[in-house]
């Protein structure tokens, strides 16, 4: 079954189209990566789903419902991870929690236990009296997150919800949504980190420009770039490395550089090796190792958009 289903989506700004005619579903049970680099929709599309922007046109569906006709059924259905934390400072952590669920329409003894289980499911139960101005900002995550799913949704939305923290806090979430699914929420996750998608999504939309430019399993996605071949270069310095005059190499696609290694996706009936590096030389940049990779996640982004998912 689909929880949500979006059929010819478009937002207009003016003459700038955000999101054009776009149609995707997420089934009941998933957790539904939705990549994108900024700028190719994926915040406005959120926007819509989230009843927080009105499309110019297109249908989204929760549960069989028309989100547009049954707003309060969809508002009561969907928590909300934003990645701007979205908490009050000058209101403990219970509070915090307290007052966004009664949004949804919690009362009395069921809204107090339904705060201090959010807060045990996140690792804040022992500081439901602190308040978030001097929580870390995992501590702050992990509130904003017990805030989203106190009144229990069907569906989630994580926007972004591991940027800017430390390691362990982001292990933490990450298990916290691994957790939330296997207690039957479905979740749509957005993130700039591959890595994270690659770990906990079962399946992935890639978007840019305003349409899904590929759908499916990550194997499925892997599948779509057989024909290509990923090259790691260590080198001892970047000064002056041209990354233009190795994109002019026959059968490059892409390159970019991450820290002192040259990352190259290039075409995988093409041998091109020797002129890499070649190039390098001629450049007089230091080679410390060559390696090739499978292809991975990211690799499948930078080959559909021609860019970096942190772009």
């Amino acid at each position: 079954m689909n929880i949500l289903e979006i059929r010819n989506l478009t937002k207009k700004f003016g003459d700038f189209v955000a999101v054009d005619n776009m149609s995707l579903s997420v089934r009941e049970g998933e957790i539904f990566g939705f990549l994108g680099a900024n700028g190719a929709g994926k915040s406005t599309t959120i926007s819509m789903i989230a009843t927080l922007l009105r499309s110019t046109k297109g249908d989204i569906n929760l549960l069989g419902k028309s989100i547009t006709s049954h707003g309060k059924f969809a508002k009561t259905n969907i928590g909300i991870v934003p990645q701007d934390i979205a908490i009050y400072e000058n209101m403990t952590a219970y509070e915090n929690v307290r007052f966004f669920a009664g949004l949804y329409g919690l009362r009395g003894a069921l809204l107090q236990e339904r705060t201090e289980e959010a807060l045990e499911f996140v690792g804040l139960g022992d500081k439901h009296k602190s308040y978030p101005k001097n929580f870390s900002g995992g501590m702050k995550r992990r509130l904003n997150i017990a805030c989203a799913i106190a009144h229990r949704p069907k569906l989630i939305i994580m926007d972004e919800p591991t940027v800017g923290i430390d390691p362990h806090s982001r292990n933490y979430i990450l298990n916290s949504v691994k957790k939330l699914n296997e207690m039957g929420c479905t979740i749509i996750y957005t993130s700039h980190y591959m890595e994270e998608v690659e770990e906990i999504c079962t399946r992935i939309a890639i978007v840019d420009h305003g349409k899904i430019i590929a759908e499916g399993t990550k194997e499925q996605l892997k599948a779509i770039i057989t024909d290509t071949k990923d090259i790691w270069i260590g080198i001892k310095a970047n000064e002056s490395l041209s990354i233009e005059h190795l994109k002019q190499i026959p059968g490059v696609i892409a390159v970019r550089l991450e820290e002192n290694t040259v990352k190259i996706n290039s075409k995988g009936e093409i041998n091109n090796l020797n002129k890499i590096v070649q190039q390098l030389i001629k450049d007089q940049i230091e080679i410390r190792s060559v390696e090739e990779q499978a292809p991975n996640l990211e690799t499948v982004f930078l080959t559909l958009t021609g860019r970096n998912l942190r772009d």
